[in-house]
Formats: structure tokens, C-alpha cells, sequence
């Protein structure tokens, strides 16, 4: 008798509403997103790179999975970040083009971001490194639902907002003083370091940025590990002007580009083994991947998208499909390789599925792709159907859906078959009227809903 009551009152506790939230909750997965910024689909060894050497983002792919066909939602800086921190296309949400200093635009805090997401689940959140979200108070970090900042508002070859708060524990380099910090002409490439909303540093040592960023990252990991937490970490590099610690500068065979992408792999193995260090491997989802394709034109200092054709602020396919790797420990098959087409919009409602958080109200385009991390290779990509949309500044000019791409510019209509011809170099068009009439229909009709649905459209500069 005593036995079979103490079985009902551990079945009555095990199981109760309480007992299932707490093992809920232990089972939340920390999430972890490194965003860079340009680098290109080939700037990392396991993808083809033959001059960067990238040991830790091999081990990476060696211990969960690669992306062969994996999308940033824009071709540039804001809309990309926009897009991944919203899980929508960047034109919905009001942030189709790049952001400037001191310009009324920015990420409307009256959308839901991944931070914003997982504070209502008592998650600790961070973003360190490159914002480019809007630079005024509002639009800020601290404004978006992170707890903390640490790092470079806007892209790297940037100014300084004259207007920004200033911490009175501020470090002036270069001979820099309030008064020229104040001052509204350009001084291009002297930008700040933030810490929360103030200004730290002017102009900021770009050469140890990268060290800086990831020392904070892992300072916020060993201070949360006994915490769910959501640790964003975009780096400045390897955008323009280039830069690399006394440890790395001039030992990659790809010149300061190399050096700067090496250092990014650095922080990678650093952030990966303060992870297994503290116990938390098994519980947290690792996710890399890049902004937006390579910056080509700046030669040596820009990367590489081959055999994609194409670059940064293109439709190619240069332009969107970046590399993507993503680790978690038991949970993600190792040396797993998927084809299937995802985006950057789909990592907010994948990560509210794994954490058992509300997605926004608002509509969003991402989907849940936890089926295809997890290893149902038999599992369609959830864009198949529907297609992935490549949008420049206000405009929709190609989309993807199975093998075909579809690109229209004005009047030069071009279709590709992606599994055929990675490169885009033969034009299927007039092989293939009913297919071009198919996808045109496709795009029309999802830009006009986006059109009838998008929002926080006030602030833009033209159309």
C-alpha cells in the first residue's frame, strides 16, 4: 500500500503542469547566431576556399551540418539583419536599403524581433558587434529587446552620429575630442564603440575589434550559463576597411581579407569551446552564416561567391546565397549536408519552435525548418512551394522556386535551372515560355501582397 501510494504521489508531481514546464524549460535550447558581414559563399574552407584556412568552421560543419543552398534575405547590410532578426522579408518590415548615421531610419521597435521573442520566455539576451539597424535611441539594441550591447552601430566605413549619447568614461583616440566628435562632417571610417546606448570609445580600434567582440561574448556565456540565454554576435568584419590583430595580421595566403576571415574562425573555435567548457554543447544551437554575398569590387579586400555568379547588391545568386553551418551537439547529425533552400527568415519561427515561444503577431515570412536541421533529409524545403524572393532597395527582381530561378529587370527576362547551371550563365527563357509566365505570376502576386501587407514605411527616403 505504501509502495503504490508513493508511485500516485510521484506520478501526481513527475507529471503535473508544473513538472512538465521545468522540464520544459531545462530542455529550452540556448541559441547562438555569428552573423558576419561580406563574407562570401566560398570564404570559408569547407565550402571551397582555397587560400583561407578555417579549421574551426570545418570542425563545425564536421560536427553538424552544411548548407549548400542557404539564403540571406537581402543583398546588403540593414535589410539582411532586418530580415533575420524578424523572420520577414526586409521590405515588410520598413528596411529595404542600407542605413546611414544620423538619418531618421531604423528597425521599428514595434516589431518583433528574435530577442523581443525570447525575453517573454526569460531568456538573457545580447547583441555584440555591428547593429545597422538605425542608430537614433530607439532603434538601438537596448530598444529591440537585448539586454545588452556591446559594439559598432553601423558598417565599419561609416561616420558618427554627432548626436549620439556620450559615456563620460569615453577613451578619445586619434586627437579626437567632444567638441570634434560633435561636429557633423565626415570622417570616414572613424566610428564609434558603443556599450549599452553610449559612446565608449571614438574612433574605435578596429584592429582589436574582433578579439573585443568575442571576449564579450564569452564573457556573457559564463555569466548566463546557469540561464537560458540568446547571444547575437555579428561581426564588422570582413566588410571594408579591413583589419586583423598583431596575432593574425599578414599569416593567411589570402592577404588581409584572409587575415580578417581567419581571426572571424578564431572567435568561432573561442565561443565553441567556452560552450563544451561550461557544459553547455548539448544545449545550445550554434548558427553561422554571413549578411550578404562578397564585396568583389574592392579586389584583394573583398571575398569570393564563386561558382556563384555575382556579389553583394546583386540578384545573382552571388549576391543572397551566403554559407551557413549549424551545430548542436546530439540534437544536429554530424557531417550532415543539406540542398534544400532556406533563408535567414526562417531562423525567428525555427527558434520559436525550439524554445516554445509565441510567434509575432504580425505576418512574417520565415518557416520552421527544425524537420531539415534535425536530419529528415526526406523533408521539402518550405519555400519549394511558395519560392524564396530576392528584393533590391524597393524591388522585386528574381525568385527561386525548386531548381528554377526566375530574374526580371525591366525588360531583360532571364531563367536558370539552378541544379544545371550554378553560375547563371545560360539564359533557358525562350526555351521555356509556360515556366516564365509560371514564375512571373508567382512574383507578381506575392509583391502585391507584400505591397498591401508591409508596414513602418514612413521614415524612407524614396521610391
Amino acid at each position: 500500500m505504501q509502495k503504490l501510494t508513493f508511485i500516485l504521489l510521484f506520478i501526481t508531481v513527475f507529471f503535473s503542469p508544473k513538472a512538465v514546464f521545468a522540464q520544459a524549460k531545462n530542455s529550452k535550447p540556448n541559441i547562438v547566431i555569428v552573423f558576419t558581414d561580406d563574407q562570401g559563399y566560398q570564404d570559408v574552407g569547407v565550402f571551397g576556399s582555397p587560400l583561407i584556412s578555417t579549421p574551426n568552421l570545418d570542425n563545425m560543419a564536421k560536427n553538424g551540418i552544411k548548407f549548400t543552398d542557404f539564403y540571406s534575405a537581402s543583398s546588403v547590410c540593414s535589410p539582411s539583419r532586418a530580415a533575420l532578426l524578424t523572420g520577414s522579408y526586409p521590405n515588410r518590415v520598413g528596411v529595404p536599403q542600407v542605413l546611414w548615421p544620423n538619418l531618421p531610419g531604423g528597425l521599428s521597435n514595434a516589431e518583433t524581433t528574435i530577442a523581443n521573442m525570447l525575453k517573454s520566455q526569460n531568456y538573457a539576451t545580447a547583441c555584440i558587434g555591428k547593429w545597422h539597424l538605425g542608430d537614433k535611441q530607439e532603434y538601438l539594441p537596448t530598444s529591440q529587446g537585448f539586454d545588452m550591447y556591446y559594439g559598432i552601430p553601423f558598417s565599419n566605413d561609416m561616420s558618427v552620429n554627432p548626436k549620439s549619447k556620450i559615456s563620460k568614461n569615453i577613451v578619445f583616440r586619434e586627437g579626437m575630442t567632444l567638441d570634434s566628435l560633435r561636429e557633423t562632417k565626415w570622417r570616414g571610417s572613424r566610428v564609434p564603440l558603443l556599450k549599452q546606448d553610449e559612446v565608449i570609445e571614438y574612433p574605435v580600434d578596429q584592429s582589436t575589434i574582433t578579439q573585443r567582440y568575442t571576449e564579450q561574448a564569452i564573457n556573457f556565456i559564463k555569466e548566463n550559463k546557469n540561464e537560458h540565454f540568446f547571444l547575437y554576435l555579428a561581426h564588422s568584419m570582413p566588410h571594408v576597411p579591413l583589419y586583423a590583430s598583431a596575432n593574425f595580421k599578414g599569416k593567411s595566403k589570402r592577404g588581409l581579407y584572409g587575415d580578417a576571415v581567419e581571426e572571424i574562425d578564431w572567435s568561432v573555435g573561442e565561443i565553441l569551446k567556452t560552450l563544451k567548457e561550461q557544459g553547455l554543447d548539448e544545449n545550445t544551437l550554434v548558427i553561422f552564416t554571413s549578411d550578404n554575398g562578397p564585396w568583389t569590387s574592392r579586389g584583394e579586400h573583398g571575398g569570393s561567391a564563386l561558382p556563384l555568379r555575382g556579389h553583394k547588391n546583386e540578384t545573382f545568386e552571388g549576391g543572397f546565397r551566403v554559407p551557413m553551418i549549424a551545430q548542436w551537439n546530439g540534437k544536429i547529425k554530424p557531417a550532415s549536408v543539406s540542398d534544400k533552400v532556406i533563408s535567414t527568415i526562417d531562423v525567428l519561427p525555427t527558434v520559436a519552435y525550439l524554445t516554445g515561444a509565441d510567434l509575432p503577431e504580425k505576418k512574417i515570412d520565415g518557416k520552421n525548418i527544425w524537420p531539415i536541421l534535425s536530419g529528415k533529409q526526406n523533408k521539402k524545403s518550405p519555400h519549394k512551394k511558395e519560392g524564396f524572393f530576392y528584393y533590391k532597395d524597393f524591388n522585386l527582381e528574381a525568385v527561386r522556386q525548386g531548381d528554377w530561378k526566375l530574374r526580371i529587370i525591366e525588360d531583360d527576362v532571364a531563367l536558370y535551372n539552378l541544379k544545371d547551371d550554378i553560375s547563371e550563365q545560360h539564359n533557358l527563357a525562350s526555351t521555356y515560355p509556360k515556366k516564365v509566365k509560371k514564375l512571373k505570376k508567382l512574383m507578381l502576386d506575392f509583391d502585391e501582397e507584400l505591397q498591401q501587407n508591409k508596414r513602418n514605411q514612413q521614415h524612407l527616403r524614396s521610391k
